[in-house]
């Protein structure tokens, strides 16, 4: 099945194809019964606030596993961290900033599986002169005072990072959980 998302008449409309083409007159049918399937049934939504010193990236993971799941995507993040890592697009290795910073906006996916993590998030995040860097959240964000996440928990699926031949990078993987 293939979820094909566009836009009618100034709102979205999803639409889900099995092997044949779906009409737009179909697609509200269907968008309706997608969305209650989604919410309803297969996503959970988890509010999470981290607390000072906790790392972000492993409080997150901890808190998909937690409730027995090993797939999410952060919905929304904010907060502030006292130590942050981020890798810049292109570079090797994360930039490593210490000091009073605010995370502006945090998003990306949760792969909880508790040996190996496979997560992939980005935060924009400013530090106390304002300046706002952004890219991938490293390993050792440290919560300054708070930080506060909405999950998007997905208990039927689990997501692992593999190697891509085609970008040469680990690359996400989505498969039912079973």
């Amino acid at each position: 099945m293939v979820l094909v998302v566009g836009f009618r008449f100034g709102s979205v409309a999803f639409c889900a194809l099995d092997q044949s083409r779906c009409s737009v007159e179909s697609c509200d049918s269907q968008y309706a019964r997608l969305v209650q399937e989604i919410t309803m049934k297969r996503m959970k939504t988890l509010p999470v606030r981290l607390t000072p010193g906790q790392d972000l990236r492993a409080a997150l993971e901890a808190a998909v596993l937690a409730q027995n799941c090993r797939a999410a995507f952060v919905l929304s993040g904010i907060g502030s961290l006292s130590t942050a890592g981020i890798r810049l697009a292109g570079a090797a290795q994360p930039t490593r900033l210490t000091g009073s910073m605010e995370i502006l906006t945090l998003s990306g996916t949760v792969a909880a599986s508790g040996d190996k993590t496979g997560s992939h998030m980005h935060m924009a995040i400013s530090t106390a002169t304002g300046q706002v860097l952004g890219g991938h959240v490293a390993p050792g964000c440290i919560v300054l005072t708070t930080a506060e996440v909405l999950l998007a928990l997905l208990p039927e699926w689990q997501f692992t990072r593999e190697p891509d031949a085609q970008t040469g990078y680990d690359e996400l993987v989505i498969r039912p959980r079973g």
